[in-house]
């Protein structure tokens, strides 16, 4: 009987919309916000915005070229797997992953839309690919995450005058998870807090459902007593699930050699950090060049240290994020494998 081989996360490639959006930007809709001073929603010097026509699919396919390039268009066609969540999805009934599969012309046996995970669905992923390919439901998964509500529902023209609009950015990412030793995912934690999974909301004015014709536009409804508590979720369970990760693989948290998380403000960013005794540079944080970047966060972040060469093969990386009002956090850690081959696929 042969050993069953580890699951990888092989290589990942990124997307990011049009030009960088300035501060300035949304300084010249400002208007007087009781929360324009919360430490929330002060804003990055720059964001991407998706395009006024640009698709979730769109920025997919888009997101795909770098793995193409790298490995062949064969190892995204073959995929068995393919594992997707769009922030906005293009049609809310059916979701985005038949689109996807679609234009990067796969055939896959499981297609799996991910919502629940937010701004922690790449780790979400990346446990869902392994399981199904450790039961031997393939040899190959393909995640594709999209972020496209910056230039879309935070762009709104009574919304992007709100000090949440300027926090937001889009993007995107395709990652390749293989049947391979080449860069192994350690361990996974994910933990579902659904005491908590009705407090993130929308605030329409006058009030109204989202699917129900309206004059008023959505935005999240944010008020200081909601904050307070997110800030106190967040702040604990990132630490929470990371910690429980280093443990299982027997490394000190202030070991790892890069740890990558979603990235709301600068706040989580410094206190994640100072909480894992990690000092800066191995800590990724390209917030003021991308702004929150929800679920994309993680594997744009992580994308951008491996080109500017921060992570190096046999590195260590941990990856960690939470989701929403603090209804989901998940961490992962992989064994870092360089930009090689796609493995034994």
């Amino acid at each position: 009987m042969t050993e069953q081989l580890p699951v990888s996360l092989v290589d990942l490639s990124t997307y990011l919309p049009g030009d960088p959006i300035t501060a300035d930007y949304y300084a010249g809709f400002a208007e007087t916000d009781e929360l324009a001073e919360n430490v929330m929603f002060r804003a990055p010097r720059f964001r991407h915005h998706v395009a006024p026509e640009e698709t979730a699919i769109d920025m997919v396919e888009r997101a795909a070229a770098g793995l193409i390039e790298r490995h062949g268009c064969d190892v995204i066609t073959g995929a068995d797997v393919l594992i997707t969540h769009t922030q906005l999805p293009d049609m809310p009934f059916y979701g985005g992953g038949g689109g996807m599969a679609h234009r990067l012309g796969m055939k896959p046996n499981w297609v799996i839309d991910l919502h629940n995970g937010g701004c922690a669905a790449f780790v979400l992923g990346l446990k869902v690919a392994r399981t199904l390919l450790s039961a031997g439901e393939g040899r190959t998964a393909v995640i594709a995450i999209a972020q496209n509500a910056a230039g879309t529902v935070f762009d709104q023209p009574t919304v992007r005058r709100k000090a949440q609009a300027a926090v937001p950015g889009d993007g995107a990412a395709v990652a390749l998870v293989t049947l391979s030793d080449s860069s192994p995912i350690l361990d996974i934690e994910c933990r579902t807090y659904g005491e908590y999974a009705g407090d993130m909301t929308l605030a329409i004015d006058p009030p109204a459902k989202w699917w129900q014709a309206r004059t008023g536009e959505a935005s999240i409804g944010f008020t200081e007593s909601k904050i307070t508590k997110v800030l106190a979720r967040g702040n604990r369970q990132v630490p929470e699930v990371s910690y429980a990760v280093c443990d299982r693989i027997g490394v000190q948290p202030k070991d790892i050699d890069l740890f990558v998380t979603n990235q709301p403000n600068r706040v989580f960013l410094r206190n994640w950090r100072e909480a894992l005794e990690l000092p800066p540079e191995r800590h990724v944080d390209t917030f003021e060049d991308c702004g929150n970047l929800f679920a994309a966060g993680i594997p744009v972040n992580f994308d951008r240290a491996v080109t500017d060469g921060r992570v190096k093969a046999g590195d260590t990386v941990l990856m960690a994020a939470f989701a929403h009002a603090g209804d989901f956090a998940g961490a992962a850690a992989v064994r870092w494998g360089g930009r090689g081959d796609s493995g034994n696929v």
